[in-house]
C-alpha cells in the first residue's frame, strides 16, 4: 500500500480532469477522481482542487484551471500535486516533460494514484515515460477514429455535425432513416439573417452599413446582441462584427440550394456527394473538408434561408472584394488594400512619414513582394499615390458614365452573351449527334464518344456558368448610388472615398518599369 502524503509546507494541490472521450467512464468522473485523490491524501490534509471539465489532454495551454495551479506553484502557494493517473495531467509526452521541468525546479512534486513507482528515480521517469508515449499514441488513435467518424456521417447523412453554432439557427435532435441526429433550424434571429443578405446585395451597401442599421435597430430587426448559444460555441458571440458578419454572408449552409447553386461549387472543383436533383431549392448545403485538403458539399437536412439567387448574388459581390480586406481602415489613402504589383502579384502597402523639422506628410508606396524570400523588382514605385489616385477617381467616373449608357440601349443585344448562348446550343447538336452514334459503336468507338460527351458537358456546364455570372452582374448594377458620391467627391472623407472605391474595383496592378495603372473594375 502507498504511503500516504503529509503535507508539511504549503497546500496540496488536486487536479482532477475529464475530457468529453471520457465521459462514458464512471472510474474517470470529477467527483470519483476527487474522492479517490482526497482518501489519498487523507481528509485532514489542507488542499486545493483544481477542475478541468469538458478538456482534453492532448496539451495544457488551453485549460484554464491548470493554468491557474501553474501560476499558485510559481507563487509558492503550492508545495506537491496529486492526480489519480499521470495521463490526467498530461497525454502528451513533450507538454508533460516541459511542465515537470518547471515544476521541478520550483520544487513541486507530483503523485499519481494510479502509478507506483518513483520518478525521482531514472527506472521510475522511464515508465513514467513509457506511460505517458502510450497515453498520447491513444490520443492520437482515439481522434483519427473521431475524425474518421466525422468524415463519414458528414458524407453519408445531412446532419449538423456540431461545432460552431450558426447565426440564424438553433438545433433539434430528429430522427432520419432510423438514425439520430441534430438538424439546423431557424432562430428568432432568422429574420435578421435574411435582411443582412437583402442588404449586402445591393451595390451601395458595406458590411458597416449592416451593422450600423442592426446595432440602431434590434427589435425592429429580430437581432439580439446577447449570446442566446452559450459563449464558446457561438459564432458572433452575441455581437457581429465585420468579420464574422463576412463570413455569415459566405456561408452555404443559408443558401436554398438549386441547380444553380450546385454549378456554382462544381465550378471551384469541390467534391460533389448528391445528384443535381438533390438541389431542389429547399435545402440548404454543408462545405466540409477532406482528409486531402480538398473540400466537399451535402446536401443538408435543413431548410435554407436565403433564396439560391439571392445568396449567388451576394458571393459575385463578395468575390468582388476578395483581392482587398474590408476591415481596413483606410487613413494613408482611399485606396488602401486595392493595389498590387504587376510583377509580384503581392498587395501594395501605403506608407505614410512626417518629417520632423518642416512636420510635411509624405506618403510611400511599398512592395510586399519585395520582403519576401523571392523578392520582387523593386521596394517602391515610380509613379506617386497622389497620381494614382487621380487616375483611378477619372477611370471610376468614365466607367459610371459607360454603365449608364449602357443601360439606355437595353435594346442592343449583348454581343458575348449571344455567343455563349449560340456555342451552348452548337454543343447540344453535337451531343444529341453522339447519342444516336452509340447504339451502333462498338466497344473502342463507343469509350470514345462517352468521353467526348463527358468533356462537351464540362464545356457547356463552364459556358453556362459564365451566362448565369452575366445575368446576375447585369441585373445587380445600378449606377445611382455610385454616381451621386463620386460627383461630390471633394466632400467625401478618405474612408467614405474607400468603400466607393471597394464597391467598384477589383484591383487596381501598378508596375515598378513604367507608371501605366491597369483597373479591374468589379461592376
Amino acid at each position: 500500500m502507498k504511503k500516504k502524503i503529509v503535507n508539511n509546507n504549503g497546500v496540496t494541490a488536486i487536479y482532477v480532469r475529464r475530457s468529453v472521450a471520457d465521459r462514458d467512464n464512471n472510474s474517470l468522473s470529477i467527483e470519483s477522481q476527487k474522492e479517490d485523490c482526497i482518501r489519498y491524501i487523507g481528509e485532514d490534509c489542507v488542499y486545493r482542487l483544481y477542475c478541468d471539465n469538458g478538456f482534453s489532454g492532448k496539451d495544457t495551454e488551453h485549460r484554464p484551471a491548470f493554468q491557474q495551479m501553474m501560476q499558485d506553484a510559481r507563487d509558492g502557494l503550492v508545495s506537491r500535486i496529486v492526480v489519480k493517473k499521470y495521463d490526467r495531467f498530461s497525454r502528451n509526452l513533450r507538454d508533460y516533460l516541459n511542465v515537470s521541468e518547471e515544476l521541478d525546479k520550483l520544487g513541486v512534486s507530483v503523485y499519481s494514484l494510479s502509478e507506483p513507482f518513483n520518478t525521482s528515480t531514472k527506472e521510475g521517469r522511464m515508465m513514467r515515460n513509457n506511460l505517458l508515449n502510450f497515453a498520447e499514441f491513444e490520443r492520437e488513435t482515439i481522434a483519427g477514429r473521431v475524425a474518421d467518424a466525422y468524415n463519414t456521417r458528414g458524407r453519408e447523412t445531412g446532419f449538423y455535425q456540431g461545432g460552431t453554432m450558426n447565426f440564424g439557427y438553433t438545433t433539434q435532435r430528429i430522427t432520419v432513416d432510423g438514425k439520430k441526429g441534430s438538424v439546423l433550424v431557424p432562430s428568432e434571429q432568422a429574420g435578421a439573417l435574411k435582411l443582412a443578405y437583402e442588404m449586402y446585395a445591393e451595390p451601395s451597401i458595406s458590411l458597416r452599413d449592416i451593422l450600423k442599421h442592426f446595432n440602431a435597430n434590434e427589435k425592429e430587426v429580430g437581432y439580439k446582441r446577447t449570446d442566446e448559444y452559450g459563449g464558446k460555441n457561438s459564432s458572433h458571440n452575441g455581437k457581429l462584427n465585420v468579420g464574422s458578419l463576412s463570413n455569415i454572408l459566405a456561408n452555404p449552409i443559408y443558401v436554398r440550394a438549386d441547380k444553380s447553386v450546385y454549378a456554382f461549387f462544381q465550378s471551384k472543383g469541390y467534391e460533389i456527394i448528391d445528384d443535381a436533383e438533390a438541389y431542389d431549392g429547399v435545402h440548404g448545403i454543408f462545405v466540409h473538408d477532406n482528409a486531402d485538403g480538398g473540400k466537399y458539399v451535402k446536401v443538408g437536412y435543413h431548410e435554407g434561408l436565403v433564396e439560391a439567387d439571392l445568396w449567388l448574388k451576394v458571393q459575385d459581390k463578395k468575390s468582388h472584394n476578395v483581392s482587398f480586406s474590408t476591415n481596413r481602415k483606410a487613413y494613408n489613402s482611399w485606396l488602401v488594400g486595392l493595389i498590387k504589383c504587376k510583377e509580384c502579384g503581392y498587395a501594395v502597402m501605403i506608407d505614410i512619414q512626417v518629417k520632423k523639422k518642416s512636420g510635411k506628410t509624405y506618403r510611400y508606396l511599398i512592395d510586399n513582394g519585395w520582403m519576401t524570400h523571392q523578392g520582387c523588382v523593386a521596394r517602391g514605385y515610380k509613379i506617386r499615390i497622389g497620381d494614382i489616385e487621380e487616375q483611378i477617381y477619372k477611370a471610376m467616373c468614365e466607367r459610371i458614365k459607360s454603365l449608364e449608357i449602357a443601360r439606355k440601349q437595353k435594346e442592343t443585344p449583348d454581343i458575348e452573351t449571344e455567343s455563349i448562348k449560340a456555342d451552348i446550343l452548337r454543343i447540344d447538336d453535337e451531343i444529341r449527334s453522339l447519342m444516336d452514334r452509340m447504339a451502333e459503336a462498338d466497344d473502342v468507338v463507343f469509350a470514345y464518344i462517352q468521353q467526348r460527351i463527358k468533356e462537351l458537358h464540362a464545356k457547356k456546364s463552364d459556358l453556362e456558368r459564365k451566362l448565369q455570372t452575366k445575368a446576375r452582374k447585369r441585373k445587380a448594377i445600378d449606377t445611382k448610388p455610385l454616381a451621386e458620391p463620386l460627383a461630390n467627391w471633394d466632400s467625401l472623407s478618405v474612408q467614405e472615398k474607400h468603400d466607393i472605391a471597394a464597391d467598384m474595383i477589383e484591383v487596381i496592378y501598378i508596375s515598378h518599369n513604367s507608371e501605366d495603372i491597369e483597373v479591374n473594375f468589379g461592376v
